[in-house]
């Protein structure tokens, strides 16, 4: 098995990226216009990682870049993403695990602090919390939709991960 994954291109492994971002966003649409909930803005920012790797995926898909220096350079610019969609994620399930009393209060819209601050400010607000990222409204199997993206981000590193490491495995005996 290990040898057949040794063996996929650039491409399909960006293929098979790219639809587990579709599948991730598929269900976030799905959650927020089927099921009427509403995302919070730690949750736009995961869509945001989710989008950026997925438009990195398509760009990789298309060049299929061969020799070493093309997949490490889209290797780490998708793992960038990944890795800061994992680092929001986990940044909501921690605030989502904070007893009531020290979570913090709820802050102005994202689409306020958008149109009226820097986009530094909003980022830094946004990634301080507010108690609307806090609340768990939808839980399955006893995790929360942050724990799930979380979960997603991992499983999703994986292809960044295989692009990496197939650019680099003749670099070893």
């Amino acid at each position: 098995m290990f040898a057949a994954l040794r063996r996929l291109s650039v491409r399909q492994w960006s293929l098979a990226g790219l639809a587990f971002c579709v599948l991730m966003m598929l269900v976030a649409l799905g959650l927020e216009h089927i099921g009427g909930l509403e995302p919070c803005p730690l949750c736009i920012f995961q869509r945001i990682a989710v989008l950026s790797a997925a438009a990195v995926f398509i760009v990789a898909a298309i060049h299929n870049p061969q020799g070493r220096l093309g997949p490490v350079i889209y290797g780490g610019l998708l793992l960038a993403a990944v890795l800061g969609g994992i680092g929001v994620a986990a940044r909501h399930v921690w605030l989502q695990s904070l007893p009531p009393d020290q979570v913090p209060s709820c802050g102005p819209g994202l689409g306020y602090m958008v149109d009226v601050l820097p986009m530094q400010d909003v980022v830094a607000m946004v990634l301080s919390g507010s108690g609307e990222c806090a609340e768990i409204d939808f839980l399955l199997l006893g995790i929360s939709l942050p724990g799930w993206t979380l979960i997603g981000f991992i499983m999703l590193a994986l292809a960044p991960l295989g692009i990496l490491y197939r650019s680099v495995r003749g670099l070893w005996p």
